[in-house]
């Protein structure tokens, strides 16, 4: 129940925020929307809602993880543009195993999207079970489960470690 009630409030700040009018319309529609929405997916929104209690979490999101992604993304963005634009087109596509230490279901989301959303790299499948995520890479550098951890995981998931787990 708690789960719901997070999601409920959740969706009605990013609603309000998506529909900067505050009239009573908008926000009585906003309402039923994520009422609706907590009432459908609230059990799979998050298992454990006190762990957003802690402002520290967030703090690490804003400060630590969004400025790593935007800077990965922009190095990422170049070595493609670098790839594309060069005569040769340097790539070694094929995809990797690698290790992964998280164990919510929220924090290998994030992780798996953060490589996904970083160009030259997509998440392709998780084994929960064995800790695996299976990633296709534009350019393996190593095919060593430790070395293309280090490369392709390690940076998100240090500070993911601390939002999420």
């Amino acid at each position: 129940m708690r789960s719901k009630i997070v999601l409920f409030l959740v969706a009605f700040i990013c609603w309000c925020l998506l529909n900067w009018i505050p009239d009573w319309q908008h926000l009585l529609v906003g309402i039923f929307v994520a009422g609706f929405v907590a009432y459908l997916t609230g059990d799979l929104f998050i298992r454990s809602p006190d762990r957003l209690s802690h402002p520290h979490r967030y703090w690490y999101f804003v400060f630590h993880y969004l400025p790593l992604f935007i800077w990965e993304c922009i190095k990422a963005n170049i070595d493609v543009a670098f790839r594309v634009l060069h005569p040769r087109l340097p790539i070694r596509p094929g995809i990797v195993k690698v290790k992964i230490k998280l164990k919510t279901d929220t924090g290998i989301t994030f992780l798996a999207n953060s490589i996904t959303l970083t160009p030259g790299t997509l998440s392709v499948d998780v084994d929960r079970e064995k800790g695996f995520l299976y990633v296709h890479w534009i350019d393996v550098k190593s095919k060593d489960v430790e070395e293309a951890t280090k490369i392709v995981v390690a940076r998100f998931e240090r500070v993911l470690e601390k939002i999420f787990e």
